[in-house]
């Protein structure tokens, strides 16, 4: 069974849930859970869980979300079983060999944030190899977070800025909030819309710290491997009833937007 990417029309999309958030990043929990209460091993649930994030990709791109970031691997995973993270590593390489052709040739750009040193040789140059070739595409920007974490990107923010500091290339005078976005991994991304994690658990699990500072926040109960279209769906629909407000009251957010009505 071949179970590459395939892009469907945007018109058999699922899309009740109103508008899609231009940027959605997701915690995919729940895959051991999941094939623990089948009584299978939890390499089944990361299996079943990477057919699910294919999915989810594909209806994302369908609903023209413009960035979706998937956390797939964080910096803290390597404290599991090592058989486990063999497995986990495994599944990435292959899914980067069988799904960057499908992903180029439905426009999507591939990025993997992360610290990518720590993988074996073979996998850094899978990645190289998929940003490289999807570099141009413009439909939509997926990003993979591997052996990611929050504390680790803001670490790696702050050395960098203390080199240019040191190297005169920055004022430490003039560091702000927008300086530091600019030494993060997801620097030229729009900050996430709405964060959902599935799985049931409520904590971010060091996900993008800095990033989801006005994000929006989805808690699931349902598994990642059972997170599917309609799912997404739900979460889009109640992030559509949610009013954003960025430190402003309810009353200056509702005029700013009858203003906007009146301009156009």
């Amino acid at each position: 069974m071949n179970n590459t990417l395939k892009i469907i029309p945007r018109a058999a999309a699922v899309t009740h849930g109103g508008p899609a958030p231009r940027h959605i990043a997701i915690v995919m929990d729940g895959n051991g859970r999941w094939a623990a209460r089948r009584g299978r091993r939890r390499v089944v649930g990361h299996r079943h869980g990477l057919h699910n994030a294919r999915e989810v990709v594909r209806h994302c791109a369908r609903r023209g979300v413009r960035c979706l970031t998937l956390f797939a691997f964080s910096s803290e995973n390597w404290r599991r079983p090592a058989d486990e993270v063999q497995r986990l590593m495994g599944l990435i390489q292959g899914a980067l060999e069988t799904e960057v052709d499908e992903l180029h040739k439905n426009n999507i750009r591939l990025r993997v944030i992360g610290n990518v040193a720590q993988f074996e040789k073979k996998l850094r140059d899978s990645i190289s190899a998929a940003e490289t070739l999807t570099a141009a595409n413009d439909a939509m920007h997926l990003v993979v977070a591997a052996n990611y974490g929050g504390h680790w990107d803001l670490t790696e923010a702050c050395r960098s800025i203390a080199m240019a500091a040191r190297a005169g290339a920055l004022d430490p005078v003039r560091l702000c909030a927008d300086t530091v976005e600019r030494f993060l991994s997801t620097r030229d991304l729009p900050p996430p819309d709405l964060f959902i994690r599935t799985g049931g658990e409520k904590r971010l699990s060091n996900f993008l710290l800095w990033q989801v500072a006005y994000t929006e926040l989805f808690f699931s109960d349902v598994l990642w491997p059972d997170f599917g279209a309609e799912a997404l769906e739900q979460a889009i629909a109640d992030y559509n009833h949610r009013q954003r407000r960025y430190g402003r009251t309810a009353a200056q957010v509702a005029g700013a937007g009858a203003a906007e009505e009146r301009r156009a």
